[in-house]
């Protein structure tokens, strides 16, 4: 508020009210796993916008979407390379012992522990495992 960034504190507050929003509906408080959940639901909404905005020829909407995804994105731990996921996935074909496509479900269950809530896309890793499974 101070900087005069207005961006930055209009989004802040959407975050906020998403999170008073969460507890009320759910009569629960929000600890950081439940914090970074919101935080990807909005961000993964603000893309959803930027596709159509895009498509509907309207660049300043989407351009405004974008730099709101920049603000959230502050927020969230810092992501997973495609290689780190890559390694993380062959670690976990290994030990489960995958050879088929069928066994996706098992792989993905030990990724899913192996990797820190909100450090991957799981949509990549999915498809990574996909890759490497074919």
């Amino acid at each position: 508020m101070l900087n005069k960034d207005e961006l930055t504190r209009d989004t802040l507050r959407m975050f906020k009210s998403e999170v008073q929003k969460f507890e009320i509906d759910n009569r629960d408080t929000v600890d950081d796993a439940k914090a970074l959940q919101i935080i990807n639901k909005m961000i993964k909404q603000r893309k959803d916008s930027i596709a159509q905005f895009t498509d509907g020829g309207r660049a300043d909407l989407a351009e405004k979407e974008q730099l709101e995804v920049d603000v959230l994105s502050k927020y969230k731990p810092t992501q997973l390379s495609d290689t780190e996921i890559a390694t993380k996935v062959t670690a976990a074909i290994a030990e489960s012992g995958a050879a088929t496509m069928q066994d996706i479900g098992k792989v993905m269950g030990i990724l899913k522990t192996s990797i820190e809530a909100g450090t991957a896309d799981m949509g990549v890793v999915s498809k990574i495992v996909k890759e490497q499974l074919s």
